[in-house]
């Protein structure tokens, strides 16, 4: 059972530390490039508070969510066009005024998932969730968005064990990554062991799967949010299912994603 109230404390704090990050940032270093092509520090957290935007829209006005998706996906943009679009209106503001804007939207997406009830499922770009998974994968927005930020930056930043639900959530989003590329979704289970920041073993699946994928959480979250590419994480993977999953694994909503390109030499 979902500790909702940890949850809720996970979504501040992850919030938290990207905020710590560009709180005092120079306005001039909003205009880093970041790993995403195209995109600076300024369009990662734009591009988070437009997706809070939406996040409040799926929960104040959930009968309107959806006229209000399908008229945004009419124009003659593809959804990456759209997400680029908005991220781009966000980053065109004075960084203080962004900055505002984004704080407002997390304390009011974290005060409107509070009071949703646990049996409402809520609209979203993807399979409608409820407050809890919503939450989770702003966490996991957050975060991923983040390591841009980070890198960008030339921050390291610190594991956390809030890491077990990005990679609960990568686990759970293993149909609809084959879906995605056309793929059929396999029915053999794939068995997910991971060890935590603090060295605690996470695990998913039953125990005698033969396909399999184990090692850092760190490494595994980096695959399902496609922050590195497969050959620059220390992954062990095992069977044939495992392996089709690997190189197309895919957390967030939307169409494929592109992935990052091979770091090591």
């Amino acid at each position: 059972m979902t500790d909702v109230a940890a949850l809720w404390a996970d979504l501040r704090d992850e919030g938290d530390e990207l905020d710590a990050l560009v709180a005092d940032l120079p306005e001039d270093r909003w205009s880093t490039p970041t790993p995403a092509p195209g995109w600076t520090v300024a369009h990662q957290i734009a591009h988070l508070a437009w997706t809070d935007d939406w996040t409040l829209r799926s929960v104040r006005d959930p009968a309107g969510f959806h006229p209000a998706a399908t008229e945004l996906l009419a124009g003659p943009s593809e959804f990456e066009g759209i997400v680029d679009h908005g991220a781009a209106i966000g980053a065109a503001l004075r960084p203080a005024e962004l900055l505002a804007r984004w704080r407002l939207g997390r304390r009011e997406v974290l005060a409107a998932l509070a009071e949703v009830s646990s049996d409402t499922r809520l609209p979203w770009f993807g399979p409608p969730m409820k407050a809890p998974s919503m939450a989770t994968a702003r966490i996991m927005e957050t975060w991923a968005h983040g390591d841009d930020v980070a890198q960008a930056l030339g921050v390291e930043r610190k594991p956390t064990a809030r890491l077990r639900h990005i990679a609960h959530l990568g686990v759970r989003t293993l149909g609809f990554a084959f879906s995605a590329h056309g793929l059929a979704v396999p029915s053999e289970p794939v068995r997910v062991e991971l060890t935590g920041p603090d060295g605690e073993e996470w695990s998913w699946g039953p125990a005698g799967a033969a396909d399999r994928i184990a090692g850092p959480a760190l490494d595994f979250c980096l695959l399902v949010a496609q922050r590195r590419h497969p050959d620059d994480l220390a992954l062990r993977v095992t069977g044939p299912v495992a392996t089709a999953w690997v190189p197309i694994a895919q957390v967030f909503a939307g169409p494929p994603g592109t992935g990052r390109e091979p770091q090591q030499g």
